[in-house]
């Protein structure tokens, strides 16, 4: 006989007998995760007294969770000579199912659900029967079994419930959960907590369709049903498909009366924190930070809250201050290094964003797909072109990383920026997969920055194959005929736009301000402000105009013409987002501006100027990255 546990035969030989203490003992074992000693115990128990199967169920899941196949099975010969089996103890038919259906054992999980006799079982057990096969399939992702075993449990009149829907529902293909839904709807069970959030977190798999679906679970729930994994469910929904407003509103409807008293944990505020970076909700993002640092004072040692942090901080403009975090840090994550690279790279500081991928390998930690993005996006919007070639370049051969289309996607745009279009292009011939509109839009945003229109035609005509319900492209192929010159090539894409029923998305900057968040569109008026905002901007943009040296290079603009800075070309959102922001806050005081698009050039010299006149600095994040405007100059260098 073996002293390990592996084979414990001689536990269940010649009907052995157990004390009632003895099985709660192994129960107990078994129940706080102590495996061993639960069948160690069981087979040196004492003998003496009748025999029961209290022990037996608890065996099974013990020999389960040590991957004993041999145990169990010599469970469920017991329990079978016992007569225990197959219905008459539905806890022990129930951990002989699991137990062989945790371990794969799905053949013998349905022979023994085959030989109940369904016309003398209880139906509670038979329910547990089904139940425990149908979340075996479920473990082992097998959705098709899943519901083989759920058509026959409906066809045997055993009704299934909430238990059923927890193993059914993330089961199940996308384009099938809505139909188990209304079945659990018709059933009464769709509102209960655990049903519901089981619905809501399953539909979020199907992006923002998916996430429309999951808010309506959400609002249909009943108030006091709403739990704390309800609220994180729809929250992680939003946020993880991109709606940061609904994510935000959810936020703030959670923290108020329809939140029910329940408090946001680290799930949430992570999620909350991650729209915060999409949407530039820096007020939110500060108050929640204060939330975190008031309750949560042990949070340096959660570090999926921290990443979320520094992403904040990086993304928002507070770039020192995701410094700070990621410094305090116990334990970085490559998330950690991740954030904190994109951001510098974001800003614009392409070689801190080097240094800090380079101390991060030093460190042992090695690079993943979405490390060199960051790094390639960095290398990109500082100008570091050999920089970027080489760690493109060495990906495979160093990190062991096959470069994908977000790295193609990054390496044209730093070929293009730096003016090597022709490069760019040869690039993409010479990809492994066929490039996506994000590839082709990268090279006709550099045929934007260096007037090519004849490559970028040809950029234009394999995006609008791949994306042709992307405007933004249009608008972008309509600019660079505008910039050559090119009137009929204009009209010819806005006739285009106008066949396909496309509009351009309109510009809009904010600024927050006390607590408010102030939004301008292009000559917008509907501010209660306008007159004043308005009469300021004119007021600067002949300051600007009569200013010494008021024409600059046009690297801006991507070419060697110089552009004017023209007075009243138009009201762009910035222009307006940063006079109001000179009329309401102190001076010597940084002016923060989120932007939906790219900053035009003529805001940008506008801008630059006024940093100069005014002597304020503006934070404005446009579309792609962060320009710091100060003492008449940008953080970018000209280089965007």
């Amino acid at each position: 006989m073996v002293a390990e546990p592996s084979t414990p035969a001689a536990a269940f030989a010649g009907d052995a007998n157990f004390t009632e203490p003895w099985s709660a003992q192994v129960r107990t074992l078994t129940r706080l995760g102590r495996h061993r000693e639960a069948l160690a115990l069981l087979r040196h128990g004492d003998p003496s007294p009748p025999p029961h199967a209290l022990a037996l169920p608890s065996a099974a899941i013990s020999c389960a969770a040590l991957s004993l196949s041999s145990g169990i099975s010599q469970i469920h010969a017991l329990a079978a000579k016992r007569g225990l089996l197959p219905a008459a103890d539905a806890y022990l038919l129930s951990a002989l199912l699991t137990s062989y259906s945790r371990i794969g054992r799905l053949p013998l999980a349905h022979q023994l659900l085959d030989e109940m006799p369904l016309e003398s079982t209880p139906h509670t057990t038979l329910r547990t029967a089904f139940n425990s096969v149908i979340s075996g399939c479920a473990l082992h992702a097998l959705p098709s079994a899943c519901f083989t075993v759920f058509r026959r449990m409906r066809a045997a009149s055993v009704r299934f419930d909430a238990v059923t829907l927890l193993a059914l529902v993330p089961a199940a293909p996308l384009s099938a959960v809505p139909q188990v839904h209304a079945l659990a709807a018709r059933a009464g069970l769709a509102a209960e907590t655990s049903v519901a959030n089981c619905l809501i977190s399953t539909y979020a798999r199907g992006g923002a369709a998916g996430a429309a679906l999951a808010r309506r679970v959400f609002d249909e729930m009943p108030l006091a049903s709403r739990d704390l994994v309800s609220w994180n469910a729809v929250l992680s929904a939003h946020a993880q498909n991109g709606l940061a407003v609904d994510a935000l509103e959810l936020y703030r409807r959670m923290r108020g009366p329809d939140g029910g008293g329940v408090e946001p944990d680290a799930v949430t505020l992570v999620g909350v924190l991650s729209s915060c970076a999409h949407q530039g909700a820096r007020g939110v993002g500060f108050d929640v930070e204060r939330y975190v640092r008031e309750r949560l004072p042990s949070f340096r040692t959660n570090v999926q809250l921290c990443n979320a942090l520094i992403n904040f901080h990086a993304r928002c403009g507070s770039l020192p201050r995701a410094r700070q975090l990621f410094d305090e840090m116990l334990r970085r994550s490559i998330v950690s290094w991740t954030a904190l690279i994109t951001g510098y790279g974001m800003h614009g500081h392409g070689d801190i964003a080097v240094s800090l991928f380079e101390r991060m390998v030093s460190e042992g930690i090695r690079p993943d797909n979405v490390a060199m993005v960051g790094l390639l996006s960095a290398c990109s919007h500082a100008g570091m072109y050999d920089e970027g070639r080489r760690y493109f370049s060495t990906m495979e051969s160093a990190y062991k990383l096959r470069p994908t289309l977000e790295h193609y996607t990054c390496m044209v745009d730093l070929l293009g920026r730096a003016g090597r279009l022709e490069e760019a292009r040869e690039l993409i011939s010479s990809m492994p997969m066929p490039a996506d509109g994000a590839v082709w839009g990268a090279l006709l945003g550099a045929c934007k920055i260096h007037r090519n229109a004849e490559l970028g035609e040809e950029a234009f005509e394999h995006i609008i194959e791949l994306e042709p319900r992307n405007a933004g492209y249009y608008v972008l192929m309509s600019n660079i005929y505008t910039d050559t010159g090119q009137l009929d090539g204009v009209a010819r894409v806005r006739a285009m736009m106008r066949e396909r029923g496309l509009k351009k998305e309109p510009g809009c900057s904010y600024i927050e301000h006390k607590g408010r968040v102030h939004l301008f569109m292009a000559d917008d008026h509907s501010h209660p402000q306008a007159k004043r905002i308005y009469e300021l901007v004119i007021r600067l943009e002949r300051m600007v105009k009569e200013k010494p040296g008021a024409r600059e290079s046009g690297a801006a603009e991507g070419g060697e013409k110089e552009v004017a800075v023209q007075p009243l070309i138009g009201f762009h959102s910035e222009k307006l987002a940063v006079a109001f922001g000179l009329l309401n806050t102190e001076a010597g005081s940084e002016i923060v501006v989120i932007k939906n698009l790219r900053v035009c050039g003529d805001c940008h010299s506008f801008l630059k100027a006024v940093s100069g006149i005014a002597n304020r600095a503006f934070l404005v994040r446009d579309a792609s990255r962060f320009h710091r405007f100060k003492g008449g100059v940008c953080s970018c260098k000209d280089y965007w």
